[in-house]
């Protein structure tokens, strides 16, 4: 039973965790099988409007692929059983700074062109203020909302911290004046979090998980996260945007390179933002070494210097100062 599958997780808990589930493998006589378990009390730092599973329940049935099966759902207790997409995941064999084996960009192209035709009707019930489509401002204005509330609830506690290292007290200002000039474009279904440990490379092509941060909405953010996230190399990225842009129909791409440096910097300021929470927690709960360490504040260095551009910051944060504010805070 389903239940059985559910209880040997909590039990193993040895899979990966994210910041909102619990991935465990369980080997089961028919084959393995990933148990996915919310995190209880996990902080809120993302748009999210729908269940995973009523999103990939959705994609099976418009056989989009490229997307592991859903096997199981359970609301009480809640878990999800998926498919185990046996492979590599593409961050452990091509971190940030490697050269992609080609399928990724290619199959990353490739998913994007599927999720656009998707039907808005196949999929899960929307909110009901979600902005009409085509209307990026006002969708580009749910994401900033969401940024914003971010900052307000963790000012009160990590306030200092924030001001030390050069957040201003309004650090989503130079965002906001830029909402309104973003170019009308049809929404279509975005996965927003592709990066390169959410693909699993396997048998050949990339397999793509993680769904929950699913969202109606406009492509060019969709491509924006991805650009974030993955940090290509220079010739990847050209290649992947030239992709992008012969394959994807012509109406979704009026305006799209202005918009996409416009969305770049919301993603830029929120990873500033949210990762000083989260790394600062991370290292506060956790028994790092000094390696570990020395690369999560480098991560957040490079993240603050990223969003310094948009603030326009007079001159970078080194890492050093990064790890002793940081430490400071948390000590």
């Amino acid at each position: 039973m389903m239940i059985d599958l559910y209880q040997a997780a909590l039990r193993a808990r040895n899979g990966a965790s994210g910041f909102y589930n619990d991935n465990v493998r369980i080997d089961t006589a028919g084959g393995p099988v990933i148990v996915r378990i919310p995190l209880a009390g996990a902080d809120s730092m993302d748009l999210r409007i729908w269940p995973e599973q009523e999103v990939l329940a959705a994609l099976a049935a418009h056989h989009v692929t490229h997307v592991p099966r859903l096997l199981h759902t359970s609301r009480h207790p809640a878990f999800q059983v998926h498919e185990y997409i046996p492979g590599e995941v593409v961050d452990d064999i091509a971190p940030r700074g490697v050269r992609l084996p080609p399928v990724v960009p290619h199959d990353v192209v490739d998913l994007f062109a599927q999720l656009a035709t998707v039907p808005r009707d196949k999929l899960p019930a929307l909110p009901t203020d979600w902005p009409v489509d085509g209307d990026t401002p006002a969708f580009a204005s749910r994401l900033s909302r969401v940024t914003e509330g971010v900052y307000a609830t963790f000012r009160q506690r990590f306030g200092a911290l924030f001001t030390a290292l050069g957040v201003p007290d309004e650090p989503l200002v130079p965002v906001l004046t830029r909402w309104d000039n973003l170019t009308l474009r049809p929404f279509v279904l975005v996965h927003a979090d592709v990066h390169r440990k959410n693909m699993i490379l396997s048998n050949g092509r990339v397999v793509f998980l993680d769904w929950e941060l699913a969202l109606w909405g406009d492509p060019v953010y969709e491509l924006a996260v991805h650009l974030h996230k993955m940090s290509y190399l220079d010739d990847e990225r050209s290649a992947v945007l030239g992709r992008w842009a012969n394959v994807m129909p012509p109406t979704l791409l009026r305006g799209w390179e202005a918009d996409l440096e416009t969305y770049l910097a919301h993603e830029r300021v929120k990873s500033a933002i949210v990762d000083t929470v989260r790394y600062s927690q991370l290292l506060t709960g956790a028994s790092f070494n000094a390696d570990d360490e020395h690369h999560l504040i480098g991560k957040l260095a490079q993240k603050l210097n990223a969003a310094g551009e948009i603030w326009r910051w007079a001159e970078p944060i080194m890492e050093e100062r990064v790890a002793a504010l940081v430490h400071q805070a948390i000590d």
